[in-house]
């Protein structure tokens, strides 16, 4: 058991590429003052809303605005708000042909600027079919569904002809406010974009590593998302980047870390770039470092863990083999005590505790990585008892796994059960034993990424890690 365990009781952006000071003076992306938002959250909160545990929100798609209703107060998608609204997610079925900002606008009570700002930020999506409502769904949209679905409905449409019904009910992001609907067509509307308010206050310049022909090597600042959010494409790595370097072409991403990490990531200039350093990552030719600032310290050597094969969070590892669990290995390399970030640094970068008790000491491993699944270093490192500083969403499972080891069904002391439904509701508690995923940093920094290619050997360090930092340097962060 880990030493520790003792001690626990103005305007959006116009283009991509141009940069944009937002007016201090804005209003927040949608006004508290508006009556769709004060119905909306009233909702949130009302025992009878019939609303899934994500608060995700559902439009009948036939419902209409009146000819003179106002719109709600706007001050724009800037500046970036501190704090993300209450997810919701509208469903829409356009009933006849018509331009997406207007159906939208006139549907859910929009005003048409805050739809093409919604547009620009990637977070308006269709497709020509409607996708099958969900269980949860609401018997109006069930019939509007079968409604829009009817095969002698589909049959006229030309749109799809050619198309088998699943290939017509792929997904596309909405990319131009005036582009026109075919009656029939399907839209998912995130009117509450995640966003990432770091970007504002970084200087990129600084934070670039390396320019190539081919590539640019960034030092990726912590509470930021590399590539863009599902309903977010605007606020990311790649945008502000290729902004701040006046390329005339965005960037693309070749790989990912998590938005609360920090450290080396390489963006491709090029298509063909991007296409070898994604086959150069699939045959483990390119090399990962990582730096984790642990609560306790780790032994050296290769840690292996079986991950569930499902794509949400939290990923849960077992130590044991499970069939179709994908295989997670990472070596530790050396693993060395360093002073607890102090209580400055802590507030400086917004570092969540997570109800872990400060002490005198924490510990930096150097960790070679060896397969690249997500959340893999904080997954294990948690598992094993030594969770990333500041990770609250498995730090708190890390913690009650140490006062009550059997309540992890997939640790070495879990137990037997009789049946399925038995470990089915074990693997639910042991869920919710897990936090939140962290909005700003945790103690995890890609340190060194390498590879070699045509001949040449490429190699790139971040810079120091934010828990090395002394207080005068943070506070100029």
């Amino acid at each position: 058991m880990p030493k520790a365990a003792a001690s626990l009781a103005s305007l959006l952006p116009q283009l991509w590429h141009r940069p944009v000071q937002p007016p201090p003076f804005l209003h927040r992306a949608l006004s508290s003052s508006s009556p769709l938002l004060r119905r909306h959250r009233a909702a949130l909160h009302s025992p009878a809303a019939p609303l899934s545990a994500a608060a995700v929100s559902t439009s009948a798609a036939t419902v209409e605005a009146p000819a003179t209703a106002a719109y709600p107060v706007y001050g724009r998608l800037l500046p970036c708000p501190l704090q993300d609204d209450p997810p919701r997610i509208e469903h829409l079925v356009a009933r006849e042909d018509e331009v997406a900002v207007d159906f939208i606008s006139r549907s859910l009570t929009l005003p048409p600027l805050c739809v093409a700002d919604l547009i620009k930020f990637g977070a308006v999506y269709y497709a020509l079919v409607a996708p099958q409502p969900p269980p949860h769904a609401a018997p109006e949209h069930v019939r509007i569904f079968r409604e829009v679905t009817e095969p002698s409905v589909l049959c006229r449409r030309k749109s799809i002809k050619g198309k088998t019904v699943r290939e017509a009910q792929k997904t596309f992001r909405v990319t131009d406010p005036n582009q026109r609907l075919e009656a029939g067509t399907y839209l998912r509307v995130h009117v509450h974009p995640k966003r990432f308010p770091r970007c504002y206050e970084i200087d990129w310049k600084s934070r670039v590593i390396a320019v190539t022909d081919n590539y640019v090597v960034l030092d990726k600042p912590a509470a930021t998302s590399v590539g863009g959010a599902t309903d977010n494409i605007e606020e990311s790595c790649v945008v502000f980047t290729s902004r701040a370097l006046g390329l005339e072409t965005p960037l693309m991403t070749t790989h990912q870390i998590d938005n609360c990490s920090e450290g080396c990531v390489v963006l491709s200039k090029t298509k063909e770039f991007c296409s070898v350093f994604h086959g150069m990552i699939r045959e483990k030719q390119v090399n990962k470092r990582y730096l984790a600032l642990t609560t306790a310290p780790v032994s050296t050597g290769i840690i292996t863990h079986y991950m569930r094969p499902i794509n949400r969070a939290p990923r849960l590892v077992s130590e044991d083999h499970i069939k179709g669990w994908h295989v997670c290995q990472m070596e530790i390399l050396d693993c060395k005590k360093v002073p607890w970030p102090s209580s400055l640094i802590r507030k400086v970068h917004k570092v969540d505790n997570c109800g872990w008790p400060q002490q005198e000491a924490a510990y930096e491993c150097k960790i070679n990585l060896l397969t690249g699944k997500t959340h893999q270093i904080r997954a294990q490192l948690a598992a094993i008892g030594t969770p990333i500083v500041g990770d609250s969403a498995y730090m708190t499972a890390a913690m009650a796994a140490i006062v009550n080891p059997s309540i992890n069904p997939f640790g070495r002391w879990g137990q037997n059960y009789d049946s399925e439904d038995e470990k089915a509701a074990a693997v639910e508690a042991w869920i919710s034993c897990h936090g939140k995923e962290p909005k700003s940093v945790i103690g995890l920094q890609a340190s060194e990424i390498s590879w070699d290619y045509e001949g040449e050997h490429h190699s790139y360090k971040a810079g120091v890690p934010w828990w090395r930092q002394d207080a005068v340097e943070s506070d100029l962060i």
